[in-house]
């Protein structure tokens, strides 16, 4: 067995690369050091590190971003394509697969029609599947970008990309930069709210609201609507409120002593999260609580007190926002429509999807609209990437559905300076490639930051010799400012 090292190997270990830099003194040490930790030498979470972002205006004061996880497929719901109907089951152009990179579809696939109907919608007629007439109500107060487009044609870096700017895990998400860049409004509850619904998490998994490099007390905060909303945050059988605070301070002495003796930002983030989770726990069970809210709101969105919903998570978002929560992420499984079985094919599976979202959606947009609030917070819908145009049929399967499709795909956004009533970009007549006003994912990304008062290409963070952003490092993000009112 090893033995118990001496003092100084003890010292050895506990210096950080910080510790080493600090104590070079004057010099090469000491310049770099200043240009890793600060201008003045220090890394302390949301002070020193942050940087200094040119101001502007701020749009949205709140985030609520509606991502359908799994994809929905923007033909069958906000890009009506008609001549895909017209040639439904015949072959499709052969270059919607020469050169391709398809996840699933083999073969030359035949082109897929919509199956439902679609009519006219809001004072513009924008054509909508009929199963949305919730969504159809409000789209004089949505603009529809059709023309998105994305790198990735699986979901798992799909999902990454779009959250946190990278296609693999270990990125800070858009929430944490959210958070990051502006703080918290209300010290009692977290200031990145994550809820989920359908039955999985994102396939991106946690890392889809997590902080990455930036320090953790910047982590999206997953709340349930069932149970203790937020898990191990109540106290345990036998400890008191007094007790559990006691606890807390004698915690905190001894990570203020590890902090000043190994100066590590992730002790201070540790103090700060012990303490927010101890204001959380009155906090947070009152703003979750809908029963609080009057059986007209309820039945507004649909939520059901009993039992975890995508219209419970809808309501809660209006909820978790007006309490100054600045950024809201509500994922909802089950969108991955390939057509292998009844559950994700275009006949009962979109239908079905469509049901649970449709009502809830709408509300939100109502709810907030009469409260004052959509003014000052921007909703995003919409999912991780497109479909094709084309049946998948796989191993020959009799149901329809759609493959992953990277080239175009559909979202709207809604509130905070967002025009009404429009539809921004546009597809060619079978919905498989951009004909006018293309924008990426980095472009999303910094049109949010944007709306939010921060400057996307000064929003930065230094983590392995590099100043890491959301919107990557490339100049070639461009915020889209053509959708703001």
């Amino acid at each position: 067995m090893r033995s118990r090292p001496e003092l100084p190997e003890v010292e050895a270990i506990a210096t950080t690369r910080r510790h080493f830099l600090r104590g070079c003194g004057a010099g090469l040490g000491a310049v770099a050091a200043a240009s890793l930790l600060g201008e003045d030498g220090l890394a302390a979470p949301g002070e020193s590190a942050r940087p200094l972002v040119p101001t502007h205006p701020a749009r949205a004061k709140h985030v609520i971003y509606l991502q359908m996880a799994g994809a929905p497929p923007p033909q069958d719901l906000f890009d009506h394509k008609p001549k895909l109907g017209e040639l439904h089951g015949e072959l499709c152009p052969t270059e919607f697969i020469e050169g391709k990179r398809l996840a699933f579809i083999k073969g030359h696939p035949t082109l897929l029609g919509s199956q439902q109907r679609f009519v006219p919608a809001g004072e513009s007629g924008v054509m909508m599947n009929e199963l949305a007439p919730h969504m159809a109500s409000i789209l004089d107060q949505i603009t529809i970008v059709r023309s998105m487009h994305t790198t990735e044609f699986n979901h798992a870096p799909a999902d990454l990309f779009l959250f946190t700017g990278k296609r693999q895990v270990g990125g800070a998400s858009m929430g944490s930069w959210a958070t990051y860049g502006l703080g918290s409004p209300n010290k009692n509850l977290p200031g990145f709210v994550v809820m989920v619904s359908g039955g999985s998490d994102p396939t991106g998994g946690k890392s889809t609201w997590g902080s990455g490099f930036l320090p953790s007390e910047y982590q999206g905060v997953r709340l349930r609507g069932q149970g203790d909303p937020v898990l191990y945050v109540s106290n345990p059988s036998g400890m008191s409120s007094q007790v559990r605070r006691r606890s807390l301070d004698a915690l905190r002495e001894l990570n203020e002593i590890e902090h000043e003796e190994a100066g590590d930002p992730e002790t201070r983030a540790r103090i700060e999260q012990y303490e927010l989770a101890y204001r959380m726990q009155a906090a947070v069970p009152e703003v979750m609580d809908i029963q609080r809210e009057p059986e007209e709101v309820r039945a507004l969105y649909g939520a059901d007190p009993s039992k975890a919903s995508f219209a419970n998570n809808c309501l809660l978002a209006r909820r978790l926002v007006e309490n100054g929560v600045r950024f809201v992420q509500l994922f909802d499984w089950g969108w991955d429509m390939h057509g292998t079985g009844p559950d994700n094919d275009l006949v009962t599976g979109l239908p079905k999807k469509l049901g649970d979202v449709d009502r809830p959606v709408a509300a939100l947009i109502e709810d907030l609209s009469r409260r004052g609030l959509l003014d000052e917070t921007l909703v995003v819908w919409g999912g991780e990437f497109g479909r094709t145009s084309m049946n998948e049929k796989r191993n020959g399967s009799v149901y329809l559905g759609r493959d992953h499709h990277a080239d175009c795909f559909t979202i709207w956004m809604a509130g905070a300076g967002i025009h009404r009533g429009r539809v921004y970009g546009a597809t060619d007549e079978l919905g498989y490639t951009i004909t006018a006003d293309p924008v990426g994912v980095h472009d999303l990304q910094a049109t949010i930051l944007h709306l939010l008062g921060l400057d996307p290409y000064s929003l930065r963070y230094p983590y392995q010799g590099l100043e890491q952003r959301l919107i990557g490092p490339s100049e070639s993000p461009r915020v889209v400012t053509e959708l703001f009112a």
